[in-house]
């Protein structure tokens, strides 16, 4: 009988979460602001390719994380490329020049140290920097090229289970108040990885699937104050939200209407909306999450973006969306493929872009209290 009476609690609590995130959709505002796109200042003989990661560090310096750079043949080659820029966008360095690491960019963040973490989906590592660039901590391992038979772990439909401390397409770390590390583990193994402040494996959750506590592509990740963890579940077109043991605590989805007219860039308009937790891949969807960032507070927000219909749009943290901003396009102000945001303030976000191989800056104008 307490399994019962718990099973409906959770089942009212999660239908009160998402009715609540669908009608602060509803009513969700467009957001005014303005963009520049040309905030970088790169070297010239440095190019960006996609720009998979943006993170800003204590001091304000951007970090950029870019799949330029790129070494090998036309298909499976290597591209990945870590630069540092200042607060007011003028090259500082390139971190991790040719490093065994880099095989195909996805994700990068700075930790309260202001380590900087670079995820690797192409050579299933992550990799923690200290503040000067030296490698101080390697989590996975990279297929050996020990042979001309060597190549990334398999991954068969159904995947072949995962194995502890490694992963299969990583995609993006994030830490609690402790320290200890969670990381989305990502394309194929559909978990979240868990490990102490020292780099010890503690355990995972999570598993291919549409249920409750299940992924399809966990592709961000990141926590808040009061230490919940926050998953972009990519191709479930929701987030899910955690406790450091990997208790389901919420899960909402946003539901603001695309526009009759949203541009797509590349592939068909998406002919049917996919319901959220729904068995197909939902990641051309509105609302389906690509990147996350939460502000650091006082009063914290989250940030989240689709790549139909190129949104970025503000939530509180209990998921009712406070507004919205942008479109998928090739000008400025618009977005290509959101792959991920640096929000330092409220106001301020990083944008990176796939197709438009860029960051823009972008300020956003304050808006009254929602």
């Amino acid at each position: 009988m307490g399994s019962w009476i718990a099973a409906v609690a959770y089942v009212l609590t999660l239908a009160t979460a998402m009715a609540a995130a669908a009608q602060g959709a509803s009513a969700a505002p467009e957001i005014a602001f303005d963009a520049v796109a040309d905030f970088l200042k790169l070297p010239d003989d440095i190019y960006l390719g996609e720009v998979a990661g943006i993170a800003v560090n204590s001091r304000g310096h951007v970090f950029v994380l870019s799949r330029g750079n790129t070494t090998g043949p036309a298909y499976g080659a290597a591209a990945a490329q870590l630069l540092e820029f200042d607060a007011r966008g003028r090259f500082l360095r390139e971190i991790g020049h040719h490093l065994y690491a880099w095989s195909y960019a996805h994700a990068v963040r700075v930790d309260a140290l202001d380590n900087i973490w670079v995820v690797d989906k192409g050579s299933d590592v992550v990799v923690r920097f200290d503040p000067g660039g030296r490698v101080t901590m390697v989590l996975g391992r990279k297929a050996e090229a020990s042979d001309e038979s060597a190549h990334p772990l398999a991954h068969p439909l159904p995947p072949l289970p995962p194995l502890d401390g490694l992963f299969r397409q990583v995609t993006d770390v994030t830490w609690d108040s402790a320290g200890r590390i969670y990381i989305s583990d990502g394309y194929i193994n559909s978990r979240i990885a868990r490990y102490d402040a020292d780099g010890n494996w503690l355990g995972s959750w999570g598993e291919p699937g549409n249920g409750p506590g299940q992924f399809h592509t966990p592709h961000s990740i990141v926590s808040d104050q009061q230490d919940r963890i926050y998953v972009a579940d990519r191709g479930n077109r929701r987030i899910q939200v955690f406790d450091t043991s990997g208790k389901l605590l919420q899960s909402f989805h946003i539901d603001v209407p695309a526009p009759a007219d949203a541009r797509v860039l590349i592939g068909n308009r998406p002919s049917a909306e996919v319901p959220a937790g729904g068995s197909a891949d939902a990641t051309m969807q509105p609302g389906a999450p690509w990147a996350l960032c939460m502000t650091p507070g006082p009063t914290q927000y989250l940030f989240v973006a689709d790549a139909y219909p190129g949104r970025i749009y503000k939530l509180s943290l209990d998921g009712r969306v406070l507004g919205w901003l942008g479109g998928a396009g090739r000008t400025v102000g618009r977005f290509g493929w959101i792959h991920a945001l640096g929000c330092p303030s409220e106001n301020e976000l990083y944008v990176a872009e796939l197709l438009n191989w860029r960051v823009q800056k972008l300020h956003l104008h304050p808006t009254p209290a929602q």
